[in-house]
């Protein structure tokens, strides 16, 4: 090896280090993910693995849990300029504070190393370890490194060169006064987009359904009860938030299988798992809160619908016709809960009308994810139990339980609720073949294949959905005030 940096002009090695340069991720916390997902319970070691050392720590967790490093979402960028440079004479080595047996598997499955150095358990192959071990196996100043963070500082002021990778400004300062830095892949920012994707906002839009019961109870005008709907409304939607989040992370990898999935902002590595994994619990602390200022019994749903995701999210998602019964109840939860947070009861109409109707919009969400599956090639959905020959009989189902909530909503009108609520309950009858209509219509935009994953997103960017509850919303309006026909 030489040791005196006479022949740095014939250098050929580039050190590449691997957590946040070559891919855009944290093994370590997707690994963690992984064992959260898999075995919940062991997630609870961690802390004792991690008082014996970090080395032991990745040692351990690796162990645990079979990370699929070939749907990590790596940096595009460097790999082509890795490729490039191996193409021109250069030995390209791996030397990450990863695990030796994730690095060995990303090292095969992309093909570009020609040396691995890895934490092996014993020492976590991080900042001063990091430069001792190149500088052992090159020689000093006989190497460049890639690397993008603050720890990467001690093995760059070892290093010939510097090539900084997705670095905030900070740590590229820092880096170009103990290294000459010769190449800059530019970081990420995290837009405002990436963080209404993550929340979801879009999909708060469902938790309006807690305002119902105040609307079939003809009580808008109460302005206490809007109030106490409004930040039942909020407290849903930050609990909402933290389950999207959750969920988001616990299903990386199947995300990063699907066509358009792949594209949420953790599974592209858009926002670091780290980033969520501390938001989740703190939004689902203020959500809570909020639903102990809106009442007990509104808390105790919330807590139940918090509860009831989480399961659909860690387990029930996986079975068979099961997730989607879950779905129906979770909206209908919804529906329960703004019920209980202004004290009104719920008939037996309403509720029976909204299992049917959200089944069927289940049934749909599955139906338009199986079809994009088929149209990959795939047999089956990734993390489900469908597989996509299902899909004709989701259809049937879904088709079947659209139609029972439209017959729930005839026969409601011959209950004597309506009489005691409109004052023309007749003009109802409009809603009913408005509402066969937006079923058959969302089915077949789903058999067309041209349905959102999520219906209820589908429903407020479609123009014939807003039309169809436009005229609802009118019917519904002239039977309560009796300015309809015959008035």
């Amino acid at each position: 090896m030489n040791n005196t940096g006479a022949k740095n002009d014939d250098l050929t090695v580039i050190a590449v280090d691997l957590d946040g340069t070559l891919t855009l991720t944290d093994t370590l916390h997707e690994a963690a993910i992984c064992l959260l997902r898999d075995t919940p319970a062991r997630v609870l070691m961690l802390p004792l693995w991690l008082i014996k050392g970090k080395a032991v720590l990745k040692a351990r967790l690796t162990q645990q849990v079979k990370l699929d490093v070939t749907t990590l979402p790596y940096n595009a960028q460097v790999i082509e300029w890795l490729g490039k440079e191996r193409a021109a004479g250069k030995k390209i080595v791996l030397c990450t504070a990863t695990d030796i047996r994730i690095a060995a598997a990303v090292s095969e499955h992309l093909g570009l190393f020609d040396e691995v150095i890895a934490s092996d358990g014993s020492i976590n192959m991080t900042g001063n370890s990091k430069q001792v071990a190149l500088d052992g196996m090159f020689g000093q100043r006989a190497w460049d490194y890639a690397g993008n963070s603050h720890a990467d500082l001690a093995v760059w002021s070892g290093a010939r060169q510097a090539i900084v990778v997705n670095a905030s400004t900070s740590v590229e300062q820092a880096a170009a006064k103990v290294a000459p830095v010769t190449k800059i892949f530019p970081s990420q920012s995290i837009t405002f987009l990436h963080w209404r994707r993550m929340l979801r906002v879009h999909q708060w839009i469902k938790n309006l359904l807690l305002f119902v019961p105040l609307i079939a109870a003809h009580q808008l005008g109460n302005i206490h009860s809007l109030l106490t709907l409004f930040f039942a409304f909020v407290a849903f939607s930050l609990c909402a938030s933290a389950v999207y989040i959750a969920n988001d992370l616990i299903d990386l990898e199947s995300d990063r299988k699907h066509p358009r999935k792949c594209n949420r902002p953790f599974a592209a590595a858009s926002i670091p798992i780290k980033v969520g994994a501390a938001l989740a619990p703190l939004l689902l602390v203020v959500s809570l809160a909020l639903g102990w200022v809106v009442g007990t019994a509104f808390f105790t749903w919330l807590l139940v619908y918090f509860l009831a995701t989480c399961a659909y999210s860690l387990w029930l998602k996986r079975f068979v016709l099961v997730d989607c019964l879950t779905l129906a109840a979770l909206y209908t939860l919804r529906i329960i809960a703004g019920a209980a947070a202004v004290t009104i009861g719920l008939s037996f109409w309403l509720l029976a009308m909204s299992v049917f109707f959200f089944l069927s919009l289940a049934f749909v969400k599955r139906y338009a994810e199986l079809r994009v599956q088929a149209q990959v090639g795939n047999s089956y959905a990734h993390g489900r139990g469908y597989a996509v020959s299902d899909a004709p009989l989701l259809q049937a189902l879904g088709v079947t339980a659209g139609y029972a909530a439209v017959l729930v909503l005839a026969l409601y009108l011959h209950s004597e609720a309506v009489v005691t609520l409109y004052q023309q309950p007749e003009l109802i009858w409009a809603a009913v073949p408005l509402m066969l209509f937006w079923v058959s219509w969302v089915w077949m935009k789903a058999h067309r294949g041209e349905m959102h994953d999520d219906p209820i997103v589908f429903a407020i960017n479609d123009s014939a959905s807003l039309v169809v509850a436009g005229l609802s919303a009118v019917a519904f309006i002239l039977a309560t005030t009796g300015l309809g026909v015959g008035s």
